[in-house]
C-alpha cells in the first residue's frame, strides 16, 4: 500500500445553472461551494482545493476568502489554493492572506502557486505580460523567503526591496505547505526542486504517463542536491456517477460547451465526442462509476509514484446537486477502492 497517498477535491468556482436551467448569480454559487466543501470533508475527502480566477465563468477570484468559510464550518480537512496566480499577486500580502487562514484553520492551511493558464489578471492589475517570466520567478523567489524565515531580506525588479522585514500574521505552528503548480515544462519542475517545494502536476488532458519524465526529473534534481524529495502531486478533472454511461452523459455536454469556450480564445477547435471519449478511456478524464474512476487514479499514481491526487470536479456549469453526489461517491467509494487496489 502506498501510506502516504492523499486524496484532494479542486473546484474552480465554476458559474453552475439551477434546477430552472438558469446560470445562477456568482454570489449563490460561491455559497455551494461552500457547501460542497463542507461535504467534502464529512465524507473523508483530505484536501479541498479552490482556484482563483477573474472572469464571468468562475465565480471565486479571492480563494482564501472562500475557503476560510468552509474552516469555520469543518476540523479536519485541509484547505488550499488551486492555484494562486502569484505573478499578478503580491507575495507579501498573499502570504498574510493564507497565514490568516491557516489562523483560522487551526493549521489546515496550504497554497498552490503557479503562473495561471489564464492571463485576466495581469491587465486587471496592472502587469504587464511581457513580464510572464521574470514576475513569476522573482515572486516565488520572495516567497520562498516568507515562509522560510522570521525576517526577509530581498531585492529585485518587480516590487520593493526588504530589509530584515518581518511579516505578521506568522504561521502558528511549522511552516505554511507550499506547492509550485507544474503544467508541463522542465523548468518549473528544477525550479520547484530548487526551492525545495512539493510540485503539483496539472495533468489536463493526454496520457498521464507522458508526465513521468518530469518526475524523473524532479527526483534526480534532489538527488543531485543530496536533500530528500518532497511530495508530488496530480491534478486532472473528473466526474463520478453511479454508473460509467451515466458519469458520461452527464458531464459530456457541460464538458464540452466549457472546453469549446476556452478553446476558442486559445485558437482550438471544436470537442467532439470521439475526443472526450479517448480522454476518458485513456487520457486524463476520470469519468465513470466508482469502479472505474478509483482503477484509473490507482493507476496514475502507480505508474507516477505520486502522493497525493486532486479530482477537479467541477466543470462548467454542471448543477450544484450532481457536484455533491460526486463529491459523495469520490468520498464514500472511489477512494477505499483506491486504497484497497494499491495495499
Amino acid at each position: 500500500m502506498t501510506p502516504a497517498l492523499e486524496f484532494g477535491l479542486d473546484t474552480f468556482g465554476d458559474v453552475t445553472v439551477g434546477p430552472d436551467g438558469a446560470l445562477l448569480p456568482h454570489a449563490a454559487v460561491i455559497r455551494n461551494v461552500v457547501a460542497e466543501g463542507v461535504l467534502a470533508d464529512e465524507v473523508g475527502v483530505d484536501f479541498f482545493g479552490i482556484g482563483e480566477h477573474h472572469r464571468e465563468d468562475f465565480a471565486v477570484s479571492t480563494p482564501e476568502m472562500v475557503l476560510a468559510a468552509i474552516a469555520a464550518r469543518t476540523s479536519r480537512i485541509r484547505l488550499g489554493s488551486a492555484v494562486t496566480v502569484l505573478s499578478s499577486d503580491d507575495p507579501v500580502r498573499v502570504f498574510q492572506r493564507f497565514a490568516t487562514l491557516d489562523a483560522v484553520a487551526k493549521g489546515r492551511a496550504e497554497i498552490i502557486l503557479g503562473r495561471g493558464s489564464f492571463t485576466e489578471s495581469f491587465p486587471l492589475f496592472g502587469f504587464d505580460l511581457d513580464q510572464y517570466q521574470t514576475l513569476f520567478e522573482e515572486k516565488l523567489d520572495l516567497f520562498a523567503e516568507l515562509i522560510a524565515k522570521k525576517a526577509v531580506t530581498w531585492s529585485g525588479t518587480t516590487r520593493a526591496s526588504l530589509t530584515e522585514q518581518r511579516v505578521f500574521p506568522p504561521i502558528e505552528t511549522g511552516t505554511l505547505k507550499t506547492w509550485v503548480g507544474v503544467g508541463g515544462s522542465p523548468e518549473s519542475v528544477v525550479r520547484a526542486a530548487r526551492y525545495e517545494l512539493p510540485m503539483m502536476l496539472a495533468i489536463i488532458g493526454g496520457d498521464p504517463l507522458r508526465f513521468k519524465p518530469y518526475v524523473e526529473l524532479y527526483n534526480r534534481a534532489f538527488s543531485q542536491m543530496a536533500r530528500p524529495v518532497q511530495p508530488i502531486g496530480v491534478h486532472s478533472p473528473g466526474y463520478v456517477a453511479d454508473s460509467d454511461a451515466q458519469a458520461r452523459e452527464e458531464l459530456w455536454p457541460d464538458f464540452k460547451r466549457m472546453r469549446d469556450r476556452i478553446g476558442a480564445e486559445r485558437g482550438w477547435g471544436p470537442m467532439n465526442r470521439a475526443e472526450f471519449d479517448r480522454e476518458a478511456d485513456r487520457g486524463s478524464l476520470y469519468v465513470g462509476s466508482p469502479e472505474t474512476v478509483g482503477r484509473k487514479i490507482a493507476n496514475t499514481v502507480k505508474a507516477l509514484g505520486v502522493s497525493r491526487f486532486q479530482l477537479k470536479y467541477s466543470a462548467g456549469s454542471l448543477p450544484h446537486d450532481r457536484l455533491m453526489r460526486s463529491i459523495e461517491l469520490y468520498g464514500m467509494k472511489v477512494m477505499p477502492l483506491v486504497r484497497e487496489l494499491l495495499a
